[in-house]
């Protein structure tokens, strides 16, 4: 079973995360930031993984360094989880509608970090989120996972819509990029032989 749990510490953020990326789509979420919980239940339901997180953080501050931290933990599990990442299907995309939002999303699961996020987000804030940490918690992401991730937003005029389109979009391309190619299942999906 692929699975990884992740106890990260600092001075600023205290975090449990549990991953199953063979899971049903079960989330039990616990940010102290009731939008980036429903951001991860979305995650978790369209990704089909069973995900735990629980993060004490300094939200006295603001939500940034819970944000970039859960990130980071989450990035750090998946890559623990996939391990040498033999019989994945690497790639996947999605155009996703939500609403009045229309998000594309492009991912390979290749060992190498790099994000494009490209989202012009119309309010600075949903409820007390500052829609900028939208990208900070991929940034700590695909650092982590090894991901290369493409985010484009190709309309939307609601931050609420788009940053939930995003989320959405992120869960479907997981999942497909990290589901087993029964074909090739004992295969490293590269010429290089390795996935770094």
């Amino acid at each position: 079973m692929r699975t990884a749990e992740i106890k990260r510490k600092t001075a600023e953020t205290d975090i449990e995360l549990f991953l199953n990326i063979d899971g049903s789509g079960k989330s039990e979420i616990n940010t102290g930031c009731g939008f980036l919980d429903h951001m991860l239940t979305l995650f978790s339901k369209h990704g089909r993984f069973d995900l735990t997180v629980k993060c004490i953080g300094d939200t006295e501050v603001d939500y940034h360094h819970s944000v970039e931290d859960i990130g980071i933990a989450l990035g750090e599990a998946f890559s623990k989880a996939l391990s040498d990442m033999r019989g994945i299907k690497r790639y996947a995309d999605i155009i996703l509608p939500m609403d009045e939002s229309l998000i594309l999303e492009a991912i390979d699961v290749s060992g190498r970090c790099y994000l494009q996020f490209d989202a012009e987000l119309p309010t600075q804030k949903v409820g007390d989120f500052d829609t900028e940490l939208a990208e900070e918690f991929f940034l700590g992401f695909t650092r982590k996972a090894g991901v290369t991730l493409h985010i484009k937003m190709l309309s939307g005029k609601n931050s609420h819509h788009i940053i939930e389109g995003i989320f959405k979009a992120f869960g479907r391309v997981m999942g497909a990029a990290c589901a087993i190619d029964e074909k090739y299942s004992n295969e490293i999906p590269s010429t290089k032989g390795m996935l770094v």
